[in-house]
């Protein structure tokens, strides 16, 4: 199987980078995600809410909250010129969410070192609640 060969730069481009490529994959594709604002050290990202997202309660499958949250720290992270994959990520849930709500998940950067990198993210619904916050910790690729 031959490598993906993105057809931006994310050395050149990072901000067009973390928008296109890191934004558009497959799986953030496959749930609806879309990406909002991009920019240097930030992303936010939102999606609409279906009833396959839900889980035996009516309510938003945690998991769906966490792909919306670890889409959003994977381009902010991927926006200054380095390749970066998370090392750790983990989330605390506040209030519940429903087939029909949108959510939008907004990531910023706690602390940059050289390899690492720790994010904070919320996540929000349409009338501004917050749903839940994670941090990412992501490492940092150099070459």
């Amino acid at each position: 199987m031959k490598d993906f060969e993105p057809s931006i730069d994310h050395k050149a481009e990072p901000v067009r980078y973390a928008a296109e490529i890191v934004g558009g994959d497959p799986f953030s594709r496959f749930l609806g995600i879309v990406v909002e604002e991009v920019r240097d050290s930030y992303a936010l990202v939102s999606l609409k809410l279906k009833p396959e997202y839900c889980n035996s309660a009516a309510r938003s499958h945690g998991g769906i909250i966490f792909s919306l949250a670890d889409q959003a720290f994977a381009i902010a992270c991927n926006s200054r010129g380095y390749m970066a994959l998370a090392a750790e990520m983990k989330i605390n849930y506040f209030e519940a969410t429903k087939a029909g709500d949108t959510v939008s998940a907004e990531a910023k950067p706690i602390d940059i070192r050289k390899r690492i990198s720790l994010w904070n993210i919320e996540v929000r619904n349409q009338d501004s609640s917050l749903v839940a916050v994670a941090h990412g910790l992501a490492y940092h690729f150099l070459k």
